[in-house]
């Protein structure tokens, strides 16, 4: 737990809240430090969502969701290893 600092509590809480909130952005990914990710789900919501009458969008509010009762339901110490330590982005 080497890596662990006092900022990545909050992190998650915010992570998890605005992942349930905004997620269909990927304003979630961004807090994480994970811009690639966040850029797709943006790019998949806007352009995709106008393309596909809001279908795309709706997938990636879904994902979202997911994402953010993920994030909320891991301990601090497995949240850190998985998304700081061992940087995962997707799920």
């Amino acid at each position: 737990m080497s890596n662990f600092n006092p900022s990545h509590p909050t992190k998650q809480l915010l992570a998890g809240y605005c992942a349930i909130i905004l997620g269909g952005f990927g304003v979630h990914k961004f807090i994480l430090g994970y811009a690639p990710e966040g850029f797709i789900m943006l790019v998949i919501s806007v352009v995709g969502g106008s393309f596909t009458y809001g279908i795309a969008l709706l997938i990636m509010v879904l994902v979202g969701l997911i994402e953010g009762m993920i994030y909320l339901n891991k301990p601090p110490e497995e949240f850190v290893n998985t998304y700081f330590v061992n940087k995962q982005g997707w799920f």
